[in-house]
């Protein structure tokens, strides 16, 4: 139990207790390895030309200056015509390219996000790579249950244990699924609540309205015992908007996207386009109108604050063109996200992609698009992969079997980007090891072996390496299984990091006065 600092006030602030346990201590649940930040050391897959990023940076500007993208949110109306660089005609916006390029340069390359503890800081942009949890699905299912149904907030906070668990996840992205049981107008400071005090990571406000992303900035502000000045000052969270594609940005998200650009918080933009349904059938296509769709909200935010920390987000896929379901995980949404990797570096813009997948069940369906997904994020030189655990059914489905097999995965990839493993110094080639041995030996017993064995390879929470025969002794118990027990031993051994009790206090009589104002409008 370690003291960060004194907060303004006398208040105590804490650092953020427990984020998972590491490997070394007993306990199914508990093996897994440290929290680190990831570095990508791969050059990134670059499927374009030199010629072909020209190309598809021009068509993405005649898109901006020749058709133009509705803004349907008045005051963003009138921010962008009292600029000057815009031609306005109702709700279409058309830009000169020279002042898209102008405005997109003014965003930075990368910026750091802080939460209440600050020792999870993370810098989103450069060579670095983060994961954040499923966001937003309306059901959940599991494996005790065995059927989708909606989601609980019990269900969300379960989920947003395990975000907390994994040092694998950096982020606390959405609802990990959508508790239905709580009225919307108050699920927000229920949910945020949950996140703030389950979990002491990055979290995320939904741009769905003013008093959603009010109430949101103020409860990250109040958790992390900070002056209104010290919140403005950094990033301590961020939003993630959707253009409405084809071609538009609406109301709600526009409000919230220009409320955080105000006060410096994240800011990613991530067109939603479907190639075949809400966006050309073509890769290059649909990629372009989603950097079109992107960059102009990028313009407004960098118009209203200049430096605005912004990130550009990509989820364009494909639709199965025989039901028109979307789907994910494919080899076009692969090359999309390459694609639009390629494109994000040309416009020196932080990238977020995602790990997803059309499974229902954690399967292997499931696993093959996921993994793929995820690999298309390295390849791309994404900054910021969202869903990359938990995700089933499009995005409709939140599980927890499937968010520890993701954890797996990632796990294994961020391994998979140590540079150790690449080691060439003399002590690695291992010359004189080798020669030790000989042509009759070993290495299982030697010194260099003995010094190096724990760590010198991964070791799985959840992979299961041995043979059939053993396997079988074990109860032949499939990866689901193996993952559900996981799950209800991490939330059966879950402690909620430390939070100053005048802290959680204040936050309580928040969440408390906004309910007894009624929260946020609805329209039910």
């Amino acid at each position: 139990m370690s003291e960060a600092e004194t907060a303004k006030g006398g208040r105590r602030r804490r650092g953020g207790g427990r984020a998972g346990n590491t490997r070394g201590k007993a306990g199914l649940a508990t093996e897994q390895p440290a929290w680190t930040l990831p570095k990508n050391i791969d050059r990134p897959t670059e499927p374009l030309t030199p010629e072909g990023v020209e190309r598809l940076h021009d068509a993405t500007m005649r898109i901006i200056e020749t058709i133009g993208i509705e803004f349907l949110n008045h005051e963003a109306l009138e921010i962008l015509r009292a600029s000057g660089g815009c031609i306005i005609n109702g709700e279409n916006v058309r830009m000169e390219r020279d002042f898209v390029m102008e405005m997109v340069g003014k965003a930075p390359s990368s910026f750091t996000m802080t939460p209440r503890n600050l020792d999870r800081k993370i810098t989103i942009g450069g060579d670095n790579i983060l994961f954040g949890n499923v966001s937003s699905p309306p059901n959940y299912w599991d494996l005790e249950l065995g059927k989708k149904v909606s989601g609980t907030r019990e269900q969300c906070a379960n989920l947003l244990k395990l975000s907390q668990h994994f040092n694998c996840i950096h982020f606390v992205g959405g609802y990990p699924v959508e508790p239905v049981d709580v009225h919307a107008s108050v699920r927000h400071l229920d949910v945020l609540y949950d996140k703030l005090t389950l979990t002491d990571k990055v979290a995320h406000a939904y741009s769905l309205g003013e008093e959603r992303v009010e109430d949101v900035m103020e409860m990250v502000r109040i958790a992390g015992g900070l002056t209104h000045e010290e919140f403005n000052a950094s990033p301590r969270m961020y939003t993630n908007i959707n253009s409405t594609s084809p071609l538009k940005h609406d109301i709600p998200m526009l409000d919230g996207w220009m409320r955080l650009a105000r006060r410096g918080q994240g800011l990613v933009v991530t067109p939603f386009t479907l190639a075949g349904a809400m966006a050309p059938v073509t890769m290059a296509g649909a990629v372009a109108q989603s950097l079109a769709e992107g960059l102009t909200a990028i313009v407004l935010a960098q118009i209203i604050n200049p430096g605005a920390p912004c990130a550009i987000g990509t989820f364009t896929s494909n639709v199965d063109m025989k039901s028109g379901a979307p789907a994910f995980g494919t080899p076009e949404y692969m090359r999309a996200t390459q694609m639009t990797g390629q494109m994000a570096r040309f416009y020196d813009l932080p990238m977020r992609s995602s790990g997803v997948c059309a499974a229902n069940v954690p399967d292997g369906q499931a696993m093959w698009e996921t993994e793929h997904s995820l690999w298309a994020a390295i390849q791309s030189g994404t900054n910021m992969v969202y869903h990359a655990a938990g995700w089933l059914e499009g995005g409709l489905i939140a599980s927890p079997e499937k968010f520890i097999m993701d954890c797996e995965v990632i796990n294994q990839l961020i391994r998979y980007l140590d540079p150790s493993i690449c080691d060439v110094s003399e002590d690695a080639l291992a010359v004189d090891a080798i020669a030790e041995v000989g042509p009759e030996g070993h290495f299982f017993g030697i010194q260099h072996t003995q010094d190096r064995y724990e760590t010198a390879f991964y070791q799985p929470s959840l992979s299961d390496w041995k043979n059939y025969e053993a396997w079988e002794a074990g109860g032949a118990i499939w990866t689901p299984e193996r993952a559900h027990a996981q799950f209800k031993q991490i939330i059966h051994e879950f402690e909620a990091p430390e939070m100053d009790v005048a802290i959680r206090d204040e936050l309580a009589d928040f969440v408390a006065r906004r309910k007894s104002e009624g929260g946020a409008p609805t329209d039910f």
